[in-house]
């Protein structure tokens, strides 16, 4: 029975030092080499100083900028509270919310009451991280953040479409605009 015991740790020692240790330390030494931005977190630098990231969704509050969709992440995109809001199709506090932020999103963009407001400046995302909204969404921002930042409709429109990436292979997804990289570039056009 030792001999079975004896040789049931010396596995569980060389696995847990093949698979805790090497292989995770090899992967990342793998991808820091061939995607060393992906793996580093997409971080994007602005002026010499890391302001977000491609893939993490940040708040904007100033009517100056886009802002970007709902967080059910917690407070300013918390990656440690990472998801959904859990509330069904029919649950009387989604309905509630939803309606409020549609209510403020007509407000805050000058809309009429009958206007139609973009599902994404109502509905959180699956993970509540995402950093894009539809080109839709952006559109329906553009009167107010050229009001605010003294421009035309139609700069801040073109800029908008200057930022729309594409499906994913071409088919893969909806098309979207990285709401950090459009506000980035908005302070530059002026």
């Amino acid at each position: 029975m030792w001999k079975q015991v004896s040789n049931s740790i010396r596995m569980l020692v060389l696995f847990t030092i093949l698979l805790g240790f090497i292989y995770p330390l090899g992967m990342v030494g793998i991808a820091q080499a061939l995607f060393p931005e992906q793996a580093g977190g997409s971080i994007i630098m602005h002026q010499g100083v890391p302001v977000g990231s491609r893939l993490i969704g940040q708040a904007f509050t100033s009517p100056a900028y886009f802002y970007s969709r709902p967080s059910a992440a917690g407070e300013g995109y918390d990656g440690a509270n990472s998801s959904g809001s859990n509330l069904g199709p029919t649950n009387q506090k989604l309905m509630a919310t939803v309606a409020e932020r549609a209510e403020t999103a007509r407000q805050d963009n000058g809309a009429a009451q009958s206007a139609k407001v973009p599902t994404d400046l109502v509905l959180a995302s699956a993970s509540g991280l995402d950093p894009h909204i539809t080109p839709a969404a952006a559109y329906f921002q553009v009167d107010r953040v050229a009001q605010a930042r003294g421009l035309t409709s139609q700069q801040v429109r073109q800029l908008v479409g200057s930022h729309i990436e594409k499906k994913q292979l071409g088919f893969l997804g909806e098309e979207r605009v990285n709401v950090l990289l459009l506000n980035l570039d908005l302070d530059n056009l002026q």
